[in-house]
């Protein structure tokens, strides 16, 4: 069962002579797997003071550029390289250029911490990967039949420009735009928010026999409009008040719409209700963070809501379900892989709620947080490293 049905006769690509390089997934989702793992962990002993961060990065801008740019850009690039061959019925990179691709991104990870690299090139190589990126998909994508799918072109330079921005406010400049991180987080939630309308109606409708899910389609301009929105209002620094405004009108469109494509038979599929909660975080998120801009609740814990709820929680899901369906496999997964599910869900509430009940446990909440974090991605790559690194066992190329 496989992400998306073609709009064009599907074109068989070209089998790879090594498993992890045969689809996009493959190599992206291990390496946003062990990055999940290691981030987490350095950023836990750079917290606490037991290392310091790269000498290029402030501890905490590291932190928030090492998951969007790092581990969340990873899980875009496997997820994307995989559903545009479906989509459109032309194949993307596998191979050498694939293996050069994931090569760039790690790169970008690796470069700040190694002694007396040039600023130069720490910054280019970190900033060239989303262009190549969307180059890399932009045949594909233009010319496949749906030109709504499009779409994701421009979403991914305006990604690259994000970054681009985040490294001149890293330096001192363009301090007048909003903070490039909050951008890039707004730009990931518009990508769920496209990505979720196509894949939970999907998914569900194909595994839940009689169920039909509901789309409204003027739910889903509204949807797309309103965080968009948010996108530009960030990077114009617009008032706290207006901000908030759209974010509170936001979060029960994101309800309303998740309702439509809910059957009480989700709860009976971890890979389903996953998937169905990280969407329940943005709804929550976006309540959340409107009440953090407004002094009703705490700003970390909201931010949190949305990066480790709706990101976390949605990415892991995603990759779980694509990892299964394209190597073959049924969409059954394993009990340490539904108890990652759970761990995820639960470091979310701790981090988001545990801070604003109790303050002065806020250390504790942290590295409980952390803790699960890295104990759900720890089960994760226990389950599919085998599976992203050994062919489909259905014997078919991908």
């Amino acid at each position: 069962m496989e992400i998306h049905q073609s709009s064009r006769p599907s074109v068989p690509p070209k089998v790879a002579g090594w498993a992890p390089l045969g689809l996009g997934f493959r190599p992206f989702f291990l390496l946003a797997a062990l990055a999940a793992v290691l981030l987490m962990l350095l950023w836990v002993m750079i917290w606490r003071g037991r290392q310091a961060p790269p000498a290029y990065y402030d501890a905490v801008i590291w932190h928030g550029h090492e998951m969007l740019f790092g581990y969340t850009v990873a899980v875009i690039a496997g997820f994307l390289l995989t559903a545009v061959r479906n989509w459109t019925g032309i194949e993307t990179w596998t191979g050498p250029r694939l293996g050069g691709l994931a090569l760039l991104w790690l790169l970008g990870r690796l470069l700040p911490w190694v002694p007396g690299v040039p600023v130069w090139l720490l910054i280019g190589v970190d900033i060239a990967f989303l262009p190549m990126l969307m180059i890399s998909l932009a045949g594909p994508l233009w010319q496949g039949q749906n030109r709504v799918n499009r779409v994701f072109i421009p979403l991914l330079g305006l990604m690259g420009l994000a970054n681009v921005l985040s490294h001149l406010q890293l330096n001192g400049m363009a301090t007048g735009l909003g903070d490039a991180h909050r951008v890039m987080l707004d730009l990931i939630l518009l990508l769920i928010v496209l990505v979720a309308g196509r894949v939970l109606p999907f998914f569900s409708r194909n595994v839940l026999p009689g169920f039909e899910p509901v789309s409204r389609p003027w739910l889903e301009k509204a949807s797309i409009l309103f965080i968009g929105l948010i996108a530009v209002a960030e990077l114009l620094r617009l008032p706290l008040s207006a901000m908030a405004v759209l974010w509170l009108l936001f979060a029960p469109l994101q309800l309303f719409r998740l309702v439509g494509w809910f059957e009480r038979r989700v709860f009976d599929l971890p890979v389903l209700w996953v998937l169905h909660a990280g969407y329940a975080w943005l709804s929550l998120g976006s309540l959340l963070y409107g009440l953090s801009l407004l002094g009703m609740f705490t700003p970390s814990g909201a931010l949190h809501a949305l990066t480790l709820g709706v990101v976390g929680v949605f990415t892991l899901g995603m990759m779980s379900r694509v990892s299964r369906g394209h190597t073959g496999r049924p969409i059954n997964v394993s009990r340490p892989t539904a108890s990652a599910f759970v761990l995820m869900n639960l470091g979310a509430l701790i981090r988001v709620f545990g801070p604003a009940l109790l303050p002065e446990n806020y250390p504790l909440w942290v590295d409980a947080s952390a803790g699960l974090w890295v104990l759900a991605f720890g089960l994760f790559a226990f389950g599919y490293v085998p599976i992203l690194l050994r062919p489909r066992v259905d014997g078919k190329p991908g």
